[in-house]
């Protein structure tokens, strides 16, 4: 299946869209372990995730893991460049982002904030106009 840039564009937003919000929770910073690396396959079994495949293509391959509201959405991606393009495409509908090489995964701040202490990785935020609560979303990075 050949995926372009607009379909991989529309899937970002979709995946921001539905599962933008505000969580609540720590901070997740104390115990941050080093990025994991690896296939979907791989960093969604460090997750204890059974990945629900919604993207299987040459550049990037995409599944759903959790239920209710630590639903997220994880990636992966051929290419660092290929990455970048989907993460700033993307991050212009909001939604929390953990970051690591080759690999993102999108959900609740309180979502990927917990799932960064198996996962590591940075996070980022998407654009502060499109997050509800913007007060706290400030379009920027943490880590």
């Amino acid at each position: 299946m050949r995926v372009t840039r607009p379909m991989l564009a529309l899937t970002g937003a979709v995946a921001a869209l539905a599962l933008a919000g505000c969580g609540s929770g720590g901070d997740g910073e104390d115990q941050v372990p080093p990025t994991a690396t690896g296939s979907l396959e791989h960093l969604a079994a460090e997750a204890k995730c059974e990945p629900n495949m919604q993207t299987d293509a040459d550049t990037i391959r995409q599944a759903l893991c959790g239920e209710g509201r630590d639903k997220y959405v994880l990636a992966t991606f051929a290419t660092d460049r290929g990455q970048r393009e989907w993460l700033n495409t993307a991050k212009d509908y909001g939604g929390y982002y953990l970051v690591g090489r080759k690999w993102v995964a999108v959900g609740e701040e309180r979502t990927v904030t917990d799932l960064r202490s198996t996962l590591g990785g940075t996070m980022e935020e998407g654009s502060e106009h499109m997050n509800p609560g913007g007060s706290h979303n400030q379009g920027g990075h943490h880590g």
